[in-house]
């Protein structure tokens, strides 16, 4: 290898480890677009509202300026999974509300049926020291959720896996 004056300081893993935890949401999704949603599954999805790519209704961006979880289960249609976002049309106080998401603004998924989460890197600010101080307000078709539903799972940190360097 030569040196070409920039530090080569090795592979970003743990970006190349969320780029792929989020192909499982994205599988998840396209699951979901091309059968629904099987037995009891059901996601929640937190995702930055000011996340450059993400469409959503002026009074609800308002409402949450943030983040938001959404609720995909009983009340959804039009759901369009693609390479890098998906579209859906959610219904809140019985209003259809499309809204379009970058697979990169998402910071959580849920499938609360089987315990199943994962936890994504806030990219949008790089201030961001990465604790949830402030869990995400949840909005279902139902109306908004006091933050997330309790859920026992376990998780797991990938920093458990790591060798100490020597």
């Amino acid at each position: 290898m030569t040196d070409n004056g920039n530090d080569f300081t090795g592979l970003n893993y743990d970006l190349l480890v969320e780029d792929t935890l989020r192909l499982v949401v994205r599988s998840a999704l396209k699951i979901t677009e091309q059968s629904g949603l099987i037995g009891e599954t059901h996601f929640y999805i937190s995702f930055q509202t000011g996340y450059p790519g993400v469409e959503m209704d002026d009074a609800l961006r308002a409402q949450h300026p943030e983040t938001i979880t959404i609720v995909i289960q009983h009340q959804f249609a039009d759901l369009v999974v693609e390479d890098d976002r998906f579209s859906i049309t959610l219904f809140f106080g019985g209003k259809p509300s499309m809204m379009t998401i970058p697979y990169d603004a998402m910071t959580q998924f849920k499938d609360p049926s089987v315990g199943f989460e994962l936890y994504f890197n806030n990219k949008l600010s790089e201030a961001d020291d990465g604790t949830d101080d402030d869990a995400p307000e949840a909005a279902t078709a139902d109306g908004p959720v006091d933050g997330m539903p309790a859920e026992t799972a376990e998780v797991v940190s990938l920093d458990s896996f790591r060798k100490s360097p020597s």
